[in-house]
């Protein structure tokens, strides 16, 4: 009964809380300067229409290469706990339930659309909303609808590694060459901006995000093809 109590008041207190917060919060009627300055300069500076990817890429790309760092190590991590824990069971269980045939026959279909939609929000990133790491989860959210309707199918790691590995490969060497080609690092303006709102325009924006995409989606497909192989589903 009084933890049934304390739980109530908690929750009254958030919701008192949010309510507060919904009521007298508001969005900012003015940038502050360092704002002010990417919306001022960032269209003429890196030339992306879409200017939290001109942020994210170019003005922190330190902090995205962080972010990048950070996935890769936790896909590492969960791959290598659960390789252990894979190679110290000892009944594993292949049956595995089947997917229904409507899965199966819309996992077909739709799946394909998936990767192309993953590969279109990252090629797009630089124009409109969207970028490496959403195109990467989508395309991850493609391999876990195939796995659902082919709950069987082996996962190639090898091909996960590889495209992992030359992306995050070619992503630190397009950094290190806006080191030296232009004035910091994931510097866009070592190749021409182009024009203003085009699909090849804001110099190297679109290349980067290739990259962080099939990083991001490299690595989320590893972490997922490493939860298939360890489940243990019974019929």
């Amino acid at each position: 009964m009084l933890k049934k109590a304390f739980i109530f008041a908690l929750l009254f207190v958030i919701a008192v809380m949010l309510f507060k917060s919904y009521r007298f919060a508001g969005p900012d009627q003015h940038l502050n300067e360092v704002a002010t300055r990417y919306a001022e300069k960032g269209p003429q500076e890196v030339g992306a229409a879409n200017l939290v990817t001109a942020v994210i890429v170019t003005y922190r790309g330190l902090d995205t290469l962080g972010e990048v760092t950070i996935l890769f190590l936790a896909a590492s991590i969960i791959g290598f706990v659960l390789k252990i824990r894979n190679d110290e069971s000892t009944a594993y269980n292949p049956k595995i339930r089947k997917a229904s045939e409507i899965l199966a026959t819309a996992a077909t279909v739709i799946t394909p659309l998936i990767f192309l939609f993953g590969i279109y929000v990252f090629i797009n990133g630089h124009l409109t909303p969207g970028g490496g790491f959403q195109g990467g989860a989508i395309l991850a959210s493609a391999l876990v609808l195939m796995l659902l309707a082919n709950p069987v199918k082996k996962v190639n790691h090898r091909i996960i590694s590889v495209v992992e590995s030359i992306s995050g490969f070619s992503f630190i060497i397009l950094g290190i060459l806006g080191l030296l080609l232009a004035s910091g690092f994931l510097d866009n303006t070592i190749i021409g901006l182009g024009d203003f709102g085009e699909l090849i325009s804001a110099g190297a924006i679109p290349i980067i995000y290739i990259f962080i995409g099939l990083k991001v989606g490299s690595e989320l497909s590893g972490i997922v093809s490493n939860l298939q192989e360890t489940q243990k589903e019974e019929i």
